[in-house]
């Protein structure tokens, strides 16, 4: 559902050594505010990005299979590939949540033969890096899945329960009604099984048309009334359970999201105090500059216009 993840991926270098990165910043909570950061398109410099806009954390794109139960960058760089980009972040007082998934690419949660095994799959990068949170970028096969879903929902049990200070995120599509009936059954198996998601999120675009900004209040509200009627929480705790994934500008079925239309998803979102707030994605946030894709986000708008406004989410 991502723009461009139907093409070619491509990897961004680093060469340090996984188990080098220094530990996680405790104050910085990498979840809350953090747009995706991807190694296709304009290469970025995050440290710059930081010093620019004020953001504090980068959701990292994407874990993927290398054709067994092993987690790679990309499907095929090794863990440490990003090593150095991770510390420089962490250096400059930031942090990063690592998303698996996405829509292209061979998906842990249906190359894994178990729970037991994909939850081995995320402790090895939460061990890499000593992270605080995992995104888990529900999309595509994983999605569609009744046995692939199972195995994400039973392997994210086991993390919380080796882990209980990690975060877990799920992020998936959604319709302007909120959950889909694929999102509905991820909802519900999570109550049966027992594994506790942090924050459910989704991805308010490619509905074909349509007010983006009402469309997305409308999905996440949906969403927050299913979470109390499946977890019993509260209108304020299943706010704070739900979160935006927005995309700046053209979306794949060419629907526009403007700077004013993020801000005022922003607005909602702080109004609701929503556990999350993001966008995909950071190397395309530039305007100006042509037809939407990996480098340009097909709209005038500032540079780094929607990272400025993701960073002054505070939940």
């Amino acid at each position: 559902m991502r723009f461009l993840r139907r093409t070619l991926l491509c990897a961004l270098s680093a060469t340090a050594i996984v188990g080098t990165a220094t530990p996680a910043h405790a104050a910085v909570n990498p979840v809350t505010a953090s747009p995706y950061l991807y190694s296709w398109g304009r290469t970025i410099n995050p440290v710059d990005v930081m010093r620019q806009t004020g953001v504090k954390s980068f959701t990292l794109a994407f874990v993927l299979s290398d054709g067994g139960c092993n987690p790679k960058w990309d499907g095929n760089q090794e863990l440490s590939s990003k090593s150095a980009l991770i510390n420089q972040i962490r250096g400059a007082g930031g942090e990063i949540v690592p998303s698996f998934g996405g829509w292209s690419g061979n998906k842990l949660g249906d190359r894994c033969s178990s729970a037991s095994a994909l939850a081995g799959a995320y402790q090895k990068v939460i061990d890499a890096f000593r992270l605080t949170a995992i995104d888990i970028d529900i999309e595509n096969t994983e999605f569609h899945n009744p046995s692939s879903q199972d195995k994400v929902l039973g392997a994210l049990k086991i993390v919380k329960d080796r882990n209980p200070g990690v975060r877990t995120v799920i992020t998936m599509g959604t319709a302007k009604s909120g959950p889909d009936a694929d999102g509905q059954r991820l909802i519900r198996r999570a109550r049966e099984l027992g594994s506790n998601v942090d924050v459910w999120t989704l991805m308010p675009f490619n509905f074909g048309g349509g007010n983006m900004v009402n469309d997305t209040i409308s999905a996440v509200d949906n969403l927050r009334s299913r979470l109390s009627s499946t977890f019993g929480y509260s209108a304020a705790e299943a706010y704070r359970r739900s979160g935006i994934s927005s995309m700046n500008g053209k979306t794949d079925q060419n629907e526009t999201v403007t700077a004013a239309n993020y801000k005022s998803m922003r607005d909602y979102a702080a109004r609701n105090h929503l556990g999350r707030f993001t966008f995909w994605a950071l190397n395309r946030d530039f305007g100006n500059c042509g037809a939407a894709g990996s480098n340009c986000s097909g709209i005038n708008q500032g540079t780094y216009e929607f990272t400025r406004v993701t960073a002054g989410y505070t939940g």
